[in-house]
């Protein structure tokens, strides 16, 4: 008899594991291109993909809100309005930025704020505010009646809510750049002058058709009335409201994380402000003939007097802040000891990065600014760090922000140690001059 049996092979020997060590080496990791196992994301968490959606959410929006503008003015009347309410949008730009630069925000944040106002917010104005407006209208069969309450309740409601839309994306999703008062205020200013933008085509184009239809033209003219009070007497209009709900934003992006009821509630109450100033506003025909001018010089000019100290006062304390944190720096030898002196005051700023440029090219110009600003970024983060505002990650942004400034800080040290010692801000000895061979009795 045969048996079948034959011998079974060995099961192999089963791999070591590999022993931990505090720094691992991972010397038999291939280089990132050609790794096999790599970390998968869902299709909507894609940078890129909720970067392109929003394009085309913005895009929509510009095309849709071109023709419905286009179709209420006519051609020329949307070139008239075109043409008249870009004047004051390099002013309003230009003030927000100004307000921007002890710690400058990224463009690609700006650039969106205005979009959304120009074309997001403002098709969501228009659409909305008709259709209620028709509502109410068509359910109290007064037209008139229905046009004051659009105006003073649903205008405000809507507008400031979607322009408030925008403020709230940028501190969701862009959270490391939104981090106080100021960027609150200049991402809500910015999108207030695109919607205002917009809105001051619609209103100028409809105007210069009016005057075509009725042959009026020159002072006497509907555009030139429209134009004084909306461009010339008011572009800080929409500005002013929206920046009340910006300041809630930066006073939540300020607050400790631990308190999340007043994160809440500091947002909502700044929107619940702007439109409660935007209502006071629209509504200002109601007081009579001479309402306008009364809520004009009574509210709006000292409102906009208080929130333009505030910004300034604001920029002031940014400034301390940075002369506040920085020694700390310099006395662990990261900094010379006369930098935060220099980095403290936009004067010597400036004129660190004009010396650089002179003696060494623009290159050096561009590294000392981007020295100014990580400095004032690191400034910034360690007094989050002291309020407890600074997140888990506080470590791992100071390194990166002190590597930073490591690289440049051959260029920028001598720059802002000149800067600092030309403009007053740090003691300068005077010249030594020798008096050793001189005998004042020595005829």
């Amino acid at each position: 008899m045969v048996s079948d049996w034959s011998p079974q092979p060995h099961p192999a020997a089963r791999p070591a594991v590999p022993a931990c060590d505090e720094r691992p080496l991972f010397d038999a990791v291939p280089e990132r291109a050609r790794w096999r196992y790599k970390p998968r994301r869902d299709f909507w968490r894609s940078k890129a993909v909720r970067a392109w959606a929003l394009i085309t959410l913005l895009a929509l929006s510009g095309l849709v809100i071109l023709a419905l503008v286009r179709e209420q003015t006519g051609t020329e009347g949307f070139l008239v309005g075109l043409g008249l309410a870009v004047l004051p949008v390099p002013l309003l730009m230009g003030a927000f930025r100004w307000l921007d630069r002890v710690e400058p925000g990224p463009w690609r944040n700006l650039v969106f704020a205005f979009a959304w106002g120009a074309c997001a917010a403002a098709l969501v104005a228009i659409i909305a505010n008709s259709f209620a407006t028709q509502w109410i209208a068509t359910a109290t069969a007064d037209p008139t009646h229905a046009d004051t309450i659009g105006a003073t309740v649903i205008a405000p409601v809507v507008e400031e809510t979607a322009k408030a839309a925008a403020v709230l994306l940028v501190f969701l999703f862009r959270r490391r750049d939104f981090t106080g008062l100021v960027d609150g205020v200049v991402i809500a200013g910015f999108t207030a002058a695109g919607f205002a933008f917009t809105e001051n085509i619609l209103y100028l184009g409809n105007a210069f058709g009016e005057d075509q239809e009725f042959g009026t033209s020159g002072f006497a003219s509907v555009t030139a009335a429209t134009f004084f009070v909306r461009i010339v007497m008011s572009p800080f209009a929409h500005p002013l409201f929206t920046v009340l709900t910006g300041i809630g934003f930066g006073l939540a992006a300020a607050t400790a994380r631990h308190r999340r009821v007043r994160r809440v509630a500091l947002p909502m109450l700044g929107l619940l402000l702007a439109m409660s100033v935007h209502a006071l506003w629209n509504g200002s025909g109601v007081f009579g003939p001479w309402g306008f001018f009364a809520v004009y010089a009574a509210f709006m000019v000292p409102a906009f007097g208080l929130l333009t100290w505030l910004a300034v006062w604001t920029r002031q304390r940014e400034l301390r802040t940075v002369a506040a944190e920085l020694p700390a720096y310099a006395a662990a030898g990261w900094l010379a000891p006369a930098e935060p002196l220099a980095l403290s005051s936009m004067k010597a700023r400036t004129m660190a990065r004009d010396v650089a440029g002179r003696t060494h090219g623009p290159a050096a110009a561009r590294a000392v600014s981007e020295y100014e600003v990580f400095a004032t970024s690191l400034a910034f983060l360690r007094h989050r760090a002291e309020r407890g505002t600074a997140g888990p990650d506080f470590v791992a942004r100071e390194q990166e922000l002190l590597h930073h400034l490591w690289q440049r800080r051959d260029l920028a040290g001598p720059a802002l140690t000149y800067a600092a010692r030309a403009t007053g801000r740090a003691w300068q000895p005077p010249p030594h001059l020798d008096y050793s061979g001189f005998n004042p009795y020595r005829g």
